[in-house]
């Protein structure tokens, strides 16, 4: 368990923590010489289960509520310390308010100072500090006079006696998830290098591992772990741990770095949040307010954007984003604290939502149903909501980042897609209306063109769902494809049976067409060709030819270049009895095959890559085994087989026509 301090200056709080553990936590020179903290201290003190009880204490001074922040970031109890002579005091009041913007709920109450006044000041006392926190999350904390300099003082022993038995029984913080550590000090040891030290928010680390300093992307390794001031051979959520990291110096990182895994944060410009202004404060937010944001021991200056309304007046929670000039790094949950434009004030706080929101549409309904269901995730609803607010599946990647945790507890009634190295996880429903979406639009595509071939892919996702991501597009195509539901021709795509009607001219311009095509051979004219020996333009010599292509008759290579079917057929059983032994063909054994030049046969296995009939393997192609095309091109005229699991891309293999 970790302990932080909190309370106005001179209250004591420092020579608490030293008759609490043995240990001045002033370090500094010109703390012991001015009698005041200005940086965080650190103590430790052994439980009797051998268990360490940690504690952060932190400066009390308001020009100093910046520090204090980093301090009260990541602990579990907060310890508020407040004098008898003085009372409440503004430091009291705003430092109990941001425990509660950071929502611990679980301290204690030490009355200092006991020694300077009479027992009626006690009480005084005593009952002005119930007055204030009966209204906030410690409410129930227990209060315990005491001397903090007096040997052996019963108000410190009792204190000390309660908090080992709080640290001792309370339950470990989970150390599922993907590691974080708010860095709060960098120094450098001899002989062993940069240490960064902080408070781990979430996850394990052990000598070994690989991390990552963010915002800045560098890539460190861990050299050794110090949890709870004793070395260790991994640290978890809930200590205090010192990493001796490889790979950066101390100019490196800083105070408000994190150092995590690599999966676990993305840095932003934006977050969306749910930002809570205390009444107290008086403040109001406008759109683009500067404000002061306190998250993890990070301090940032940001404009805040109200997403629910124009403005958020003191005491009201809304949702807004906050734009920050620099990249910037938190994860779904995190708390946060907001103070004023010259940072002098807490004028709120909240929990991050998204930590990687948009510019555009902020406000829209999709954006905040997605908002909706972030705040359902952490309020322990699941991910199905968040499943169900992806218009086109939300990618595995974003669910962990989200989630914070490697392995990611997923709904039952979900479909994960793999689409190369990435992984989609959708709901059946919603892959289904995908699968609707392009069929009707090809099925309207063909009322509206009867005489074109079809779409190719670009256009088709253009017509159904243009923001479909492309990989995923590729594969809805790929299943439609091997279902049959759907038919490629080169880069046409149409439905099964469709075909393009020619009219009576097109059909006798065709009939001119295919013998010039099939007398070329391997190397046919060209479009700008056979137009000029026809005397026809060519834009309808080009679109005679494309109307024929879901016939079968003849195939595009590539653009303006038209093989007859036979041809085609010839071509492939040459591919085939040269790649057919399973050691492939280079593209110099098929152009001395075909006797064409490198170009043109370059051109030719590439379309055979297209058509799912050969792969790319390096240097070679391939014989894809399971393709349907295999002996297809022997079939002139007929239709192209709609059923071709060959078309789905493989390692190696370059990308389908789409």
């Amino acid at each position: 368990m970790i302990i932080g301090t909190a309370g106005h200056i001179d209250h004591g709080k420092t020579a608490l923590v030293h008759a609490l553990t043995g240990v001045d936590t002033d370090r500094l020179p010109e703390e012991q010489a001015r009698g005041i903290s200005i940086e965080l201290g650190y103590a430790y003190a052994p439980l009797a289960n051998g268990d360490v009880l940690g504690f952060i204490d932190v400066p009390g001074h308001e020009r100093l509520v910046h520090t204090m922040l980093a301090g009260a970031c990541g602990i579990d109890f907060a310890l508020l310390v407040i004098a008898a002579d003085d009372g409440v005091m503004p430091q009291t009041r705003e430092h109990l308010a941001i425990l509660g913007l950071l929502g611990i709920t679980r301290g204690a109450i030490a009355l200092t100072k006991v020694d300077r006044v009479d027992a009626s000041r006690v009480r005084e006392v005593e009952s002005e500090a119930h007055a204030l926190l009966a209204r906030s999350a410690l409410r129930d904390a227990p209060l315990f006079p005491l001397n903090a300099t007096a040997d052996d003082d019963p108000g410190v022993r009792t204190l000390r006696e309660h908090l080992h038995t709080l640290a001792q029984s309370a339950a470990a913080r989970s150390a599922e998830g993907l590691f974080r550590l708010a860095v709060d000090r960098v120094f450098t040891l001899p002989g062993h290098g940069t240490v960064a030290t902080g408070t781990v928010f979430c996850g394990r680390v052990a000598a070994g591992d690989a991390l990552h300093v963010m915002p800045a992307g560098h890539a460190v390794r861990v050299r050794s772990v110090h949890a709870q001031q004793r070395a260790v051979a991994s640290g978890h959520a809930g200590e205090r741990c010192a990493l001796n990291i490889a790979g950066a110096d101390k100019r490196a990182l800083a105070r408000g770095d994190w150092l995590a895994e690599p999966r676990a944060l993305s840095p932003s410009l934006r977050l969306d949040v749910r930002l809570e202004l205390l009444t107290a404060s008086g403040a109001a937010l406008r759109a683009w307010s500067p404000v002061h944001v306190h998250l993890g021991t990070a301090h940032r200056v940001a404009h805040a954007v109200p997403l629910e309304s124009s403005e958020l007046g003191p005491g009201v929670a809304q949702r807004v984003q906050l734009v920050f000039e620099a990249p910037f790094c938190a994860v779904p949950g995190d708390r946060f604290i907001l103070r004023d434009a010259q940072g002098r004030h807490t004028i709120g706080g909240g929990q991050v939502l998204d930590p990687l929101a948009p510019e555009r549409r902020r406000r829209s309904p999709q954006r905040q149903a997605w908002l909706s269901a972030i705040e359902s995730m952490l309020s322990g609803g699941g991910l199905t909501p968040l499943i169900e607010c992806a218009a086109y599946g939300a990618r595995m990647a974003d669910l962990v980042r989200l989630s914070g945790r490697e392995r990611v507890p997923l709904p039952d009634a979900v479909r994960v897609i793999e689409v190369g190295n990435e992984q989609y996880v959708v709901l059946p429903r919603r892959w289904q209306t995908l699968r609707d979406g392009v069929l009707h639009a090809l099925r309207r595509f063909h009322a509206e063109t009867p005489d074109e071939a079809g779409p190719d892919s670009a256009r088709l996702r253009r017509m159904s769902f243009p923001e479909m991501p492309l990989a995923l597009w590729r594969s809805l195509l790929d299943e439609l494809v091997g279902e049959g539901q759907l038919c490629a021709n080169g880069p046409w795509l149409h439905l099964p049976g469709h075909r393009s009607k020619l009219s009576a001219e097109d059909e006798q311009l065709m009939r001119l067409l295919q013998p010039l095509i099939a007398a070329g051979g391997f190397d046919p004219p060209w479009v700008r060709e056979l137009a000029a020996k026809l005397g026809e333009a060519e834009a309808r010599v080009r679109t005679v030819l494309r109307k024929q292509l879901s016939g079968g008759a003849v195939y595009q290579v590539v653009r303006d270049l038209f093989y007859d079917a036979a041809r085609v057929a010839e071509l492939a059983r040459i591919v085939e009895t040269c790649a057919g032994a399973g050691t492939g063909i280079s593209t110099a054994q098929f152009r001395d095959a075909v006797g064409l030049g490198r170009k043109r046969a370059i051109q030719i296995l590439e379309f055979f890559d297209r058509m799912g009939f050969t792969r790319r393997v390096r240097d070679l192609r391939v014989l894809r085994e399971e393709s349907a095309w295999h002996g297809a091109f022997e079939q002139r005229k007929a239709p192209v087989p709609g059923g071709a699991p060959g078309l789905q891309t493989q390692e190696g293999a370059p990308d389908a026509p789409w």
